[in-house]
């Protein structure tokens, strides 16, 4: 039998474990992206392990999150993040160069490599024909110091397209129909494989805006071959000699097959506050907009700015609507100048920022108290712009700029207009100045922490006994925004635990710090619901909590990222064997696993003893037996401590 293109990539690059849907298998990491948000963490991390160089054949850090100055904070990691690079052996992407994703596309994706980032979108490289996962940063800092990257073998959902999508559907629309079918969780253990007739028609960058969502399905990642629209792509960037084919065998098969036919596809969007409430933009046509966005990870393209130029050339958008154009690297604005389209954006209104992820982290561009935004980013979780109360739509820039001319969410086949063509170009200008390679004289540079960064917390071992109260209990799809919020108010102090950890679950509870300070030396706990931790890879997630005291979270389910993240910060995560249980818990409840240890250790069935209500629970833990023992020894940097790991000993 045949093999498809990821099972291609992950047999290239198997070290340990067998390629079995639901194995353990470690993975050889040729590449790491970092970006600000999390690679602060990340490279304090490393320097924890004591490593003086990365191990892998490229990491690139990027400055593309935190690039508002409102004090000392942000420029202060910059210059951090900078010596880093000088001292460990990374490139550097300049602040304003870009959003990571695109640029890593534009200058170091390469068919056939690996690529593990600390940023969840980290899988839109899998439109090059590469194996490119979002993990926790510290699962990253271990892949930089050469150690592989454990998972668990995932199944393979292999999408057939066929047919060629209609005028004014685009891309977006195509994830935004697998989100329809499969929702926030369908693609949990899963690696999500396009193939079939309709690739033909899609470009390398339409194919970045389908990997890229594959987040928000829950996936491990996303895969296309690497074909002719890669060697086009490569060749545009000067970068030929990198291309490499990897098609999937004509006998391949996959664990789990889906078909979309790409002409029968309409303009899609996704209401708030979930990226998998998608419905037709004709069912919600007519709805008053306040904002409508251009540009992000998740609609990144040249051709996503010059569609939306074409559609408003020669006319105003609505007075009413703020009409924000994010450009995604330094190089696409260059040639937004350069073909005459940022010029028709800007006369018709639009409001330039600069090059970078900006207001899809909450970083400026917040949307009017209960109106309307419509944007092209990746996710419209409650709060991620930076309004409290938001009305966040995902779309197509097609149905964005539509309805930034008519003030109203509008099916942009209504427009009664010709639908504009852009043909990419076979060649760009290209910027490759804004990135500063590695140094081979790490040793001559001191890392430059600025008063904001702090080391990292001690953290204590799994205790034999386990008991404390259930200080927050939570619903479904609570996702990473919720638990550590993102934006201008938050992230600057990302290089700072206790800092940062005062804003744990206040988008939910703002009593919860306090409370959670009470309760700090004796730990506590937190029950949540299905698809717990969703969203981002953010590692503050769980190690904001874990500063708070917190030992234990038990949900329903668990995001692959964040369950990887409790368990590398020594949080125990279990799942309710009957999920109806949840309902019996009540917040102030007090817990308690006796012999705690030994319960994980022995088995993965473990009993909840509820001393309040008297009553037990029956849970089990999915770990495997490298998380447990994360989870005994408090972190996963506890555990290499302890074991004196031999760090170099994949190298060859």
């Amino acid at each position: 039998m045949g093999k498809n293109v990821t099972q291609k990539l992950i047999k290239s690059h198997l070290i340990e474990g067998r390629m079995i849907p639901g194995e353990e298998i470690g993975l050889k990491i040729d590449q790491t992206l970092t970006q600000d948000a999390t690679g602060t963490l990340v490279m304090l991390e490393f320097e924890a392990l004591g490593i003086p160089r990365v191990r892998t054949e490229l990491s690139a850090q990027y400055v593309d999150h935190n690039l508002m100055q409102e004090d000392f904070k942000n420029a202060d990691d910059h210059l951090f993040l900078r010596s880093a690079c000088k001292k460990f052996g990374l490139w550097y992407s300049r602040p304003g160069n870009g959003v990571s994703h695109p640029v890593h596309m534009e200058r170091f994706g390469m068919p056939g490599k690996t690529l593990l980032g600390s940023d969840s979108h980290t899988c839109a490289a899998g439109s090059l024909g590469m194996l490119a996962i979002g993990a926790g940063g510290l699962e990253v800092a271990m892949a930089m110091a050469g150690e592989p990257f454990r998972v668990n073998m995932p199944k393979i959902l292999g999408v057939k397209l066929v047919g060629k999508l209609p005028d004014w559907v685009s891309a977006k629309d195509v994830i935004l129909e697998m989100l329809r079918r499969y929702d926030v969780d369908g693609g949990f253990g899963k690696i999500v494989e396009y193939y079939g007739p309709g690739l033909k028609t899609l470009t390398a960058m339409d194919r970045h805006v389908i990997a890229n969502m594959g987040a928000e399905l829950g996936a491990t990642t996303t895969v296309f071959p690497a074909d002719h629209a890669v060697m086009a792509f490569l060749k545009s960037q000067g970068r030929e000699d990198a291309f490499q084919e990897i098609l999937a065998d004509e006998d391949a098969e996959y664990d789990e097959y889906e078909e979309i036919n790409l002409s029968e596809l309409e303009p899609l969007i996704a209401t708030p506050s979930s990226p998998g409430k998608v419905v037709p933009v004709r069912e919600v046509a007519g709805r008053e907009i306040y904002q409508s966005y251009i540009g992000s990870s998740a609609n990144p393209g040249l051709r996503d700015f010059a569609i939306a130029a074409m559609v408003v050339d020669g006319k105003q958008v609505h007075d009413r609507v703020s009409f924000d154009v994010n450009p995604t690297s330094r190089q696409i604005l260059e040639n937004m100048m350069s073909m005459g389209i940022l010029g028709k954006l800007i006369h018709a209104g639009a409001r330039l920022h600069q090059a970078g992820c900006g207001g899809c982290i909450g970083m400026g561009q917040a949307p009017a108290t209960n109106r309307i935004s419509l944007r092209t980013v990746p996710r419209n979780f409650p709060g991620r712009s930076g309004t409290k109360e938001d009305q966040v739509y995902l779309c197509s820039p097609e149905t964005a700029t539509a309805s930034a001319l008519t003030g109203v969410i509008t099916d942009p086949r209504t427009l009664g207009m010709e639908y504009p063509r852009f043909m990419e170009p076979e060649t760009v200008l290209l910027n490759t100045e804004m990135l500063i390679p590695p140094t081979q004289e790490g040793e001559l540079y001191d890392l430059e922490k600025g008063p904001n960064i702090k080391p990292l917390p001690q953290l204590q071992p799994l205790p034999e006994t386990l008991q404390g109260l259930v200080l927050l209990k939570v619903g479904d799809d609570i996702s990473t925004d919720e638990i550590m919020p993102a934006g201008a108010k938050v992230l600057p102090f990302r290089s700072n635990i206790p800092a940062i950890s005062r804003f744990v679950f206040s988008q939910i509870d703002e009593t919860y710090y306090e409370r959670a300070m009470g309760h700090q030396q004796q730990g506590s706990f937190v029950v949540g619901g299905a698809n717990y931790g969703q969203g981002s890879s953010r590692e503050h997630a769980a190690l904001g909590p874990r500063y708070l005291g917190v030992k234990m979270v038990i949900a329903k389910s668990f995001a692959r990222i964040h369950l990887q993240n409790l368990s590398n910060f020594g949080i125990l995560p279990l799942i309710f064997t009957n999920p109806e249980d949840w309902k019996k818990i009540s917040q102030s409840d007090r817990l308690s696993i006796p012999n705690a240890r030994n319960a994980i250790r022995m088995g993965n069935r473990v009993q909840v003893n509820n001393i309040t209500k008297d009553e037990t629970y029956e849970t089990e833990h999915t770990l495997t037996p490298y998380q447990v023992e994360m989870v005994l020894a408090g972190s996963l940097i506890n555990l290499v401590k302890q074991k004196g790991l031999n760090l170099a000993k994949n190298q060859s």
